[in-house]
């Protein structure tokens, strides 16, 4: 007979983490006030949001479904393991940080985390649309080189009149909507064709996208080589369209630098895609689809429609994404985008969605890309090698998938 561990009652267990949570928040803060900023930078902000994230973590055990129905918190060995198993990548990946924090104490500047979200912003867009991919047990291997077509449309006609090397010469200036809409139209368009190709033809998603994949490239190549421009970077790029990706909120001059535009941007799309993933028929038929296709046939679910429609709007987060790219950079050629799916569908695995489907959350893809862009970042930021970070990123996710794979047996 199994020997049961420790039983908590979940209040008595979230009114832990929220209390310990706050105190860790304003020792954070004391941290930060009274430690010598030259020695420690701004550590103090990063014990805060540790405090921050054990808080809300108690909240949620306090307030949510379980802690209503009263169903108590067992810790044992067994659960213990159950733990480290499904969240041994993202621990190792936290203990990775840590070492980074202790070899370079740099990293832990305030501009360093801001720079951070900045930089995962594109890639938390790009990895929203992948994941309903995934949540069918697919993928979309087209989500990078759509990044690039958004990129190469919208910045081709957001050009400057004074520029030497304009993409169309003679075009007037347009309201800024128009390219940006074309463009992600355009993305549109091949979504829609990857769409077709699973659900029509029940072709596997891996080859579909992958022929797609090669479409948009040669597609995005010849339209980037039209004359007059013949393969040049595309530079001179209006303001206003530079604003969408280098404007900065909350700025208070000598205080604090202020917030990238790109980031509420990337919430609104966390929260909206949180939306339609949780309290939509849609939503709710993705998961059916990815956890169980024969049921979700039986059960009325249109799957035709349906994976559709996950196609459709993956390619328009990724369109969007590309248009914020090519804003952020002041420009675009046309490889950008090329590996984001990969990076995205690493980030997203990390963030515990199953490549098996039907199992996967919103939130565990928010901690995935934010996790992965710090540990690019970071690596970077020690000057390791390229070479040596592209092992060790490809590493991450070859654990990621064999650690996701042994909990799929398991069950």
């Amino acid at each position: 007979m199994q020997k049961k561990g420790r039983i908590i009652a979940r209040k008595k267990y979230g009114m832990f983490f929220a209390i310990a949570g706050a105190a860790i928040f304003v020792l954070g803060w004391i941290f930060y006030y009274f430690l010598d900023p030259a020695v420690f930078y701004d550590m103090g902000l990063y014990v805060a949001l540790v405090g921050a994230a054990f808080g809300i973590y108690g909240l949620r055990q306090l307030k949510g479904r379980q802690h209503h129905q009263g169903v108590p918190v067992e810790i044992s060995t067994v659960t213990g393991k159950q733990f480290l198993t499904n969240n041994a990548i993202m621990l190792a990946l936290l203990v990775m940080v840590v070492v980074i924090m202790i070899m370079e104490p740099r990293f832990m500047k305030l501009q360093v985390m801001l720079d951070i979200l900045t930089q995962s912003s594109t890639k938390m867009i790009v990895a929203l649309g992948i994941s309903f991919t995934l949540l069918i047990a697919g993928t979309d291997l087209s989500a990078g080189r759509m990044v690039g077509l958004a990129a190469v449309i919208s910045t081709s006609m957001l050009q400057t009149p004074d520029y030497a090397n304009r993409f169309f010469p003679d075009l007037p200036r347009m309201p800024l909507i128009v390219p940006i809409v074309l463009a992600v139209l355009a993305c549109a368009v091949f979504g829609l064709l990857n769409g077709f190709l699973v659900a029509q033809y029940e072709m596997h998603p891996f080859i579909a996208t992958l022929a797609v994949q090669v479409m948009v490239y040669g597609v995005t190549s010849l339209y980037f080589d039209m004359e007059p421009n013949k393969s040049q970077p595309i530079g001179g790029v209006r303001p206003d369209f530079v604003a969408l990706g280098q404007k900065r909120i909350l700025t208070i001059e000598g205080v604090f630098p202020g917030i990238s535009i790109l980031v509420p941007i990337a919430i609104f799309f966390v929260l909206l895609i949180w939306f339609i993933l949780n309290k939509t028929v849609f939503g709710k038929n993705v998961y059916a689809i990815g956890g169980n296709r024969e049921a979700a046939v039986v059960s009325g679910v249109n799957v035709f429609k349906t994976i559709m429609g996950i196609f459709i709007l993956a390619s328009v987060l990724y369109g969007i994404a590309g248009v914020l790219e090519a804003a952020r950079t002041a420009g675009a050629t046309n490889n950008y985008g090329n590996g984001y799916e990969l990076d995205a569908i690493a980030a997203c695995v990390v963030g515990g969605v199953s490549l098996n489907g039907g199992i996967g959350k919103v939130g565990g893809i928010v901690s995935g890309v934010l996790i992965f862009t710090v540990i690019q970042y970071g690596l970077q930021f020690i000057a390791v090698s390229p070479m040596w970070q592209q092992v060790i990123k490809g590493i991450i996710i070859a654990v990621a998938v064999a650690i996701d794979l042994s909990k799929y047996r398991k069950k």
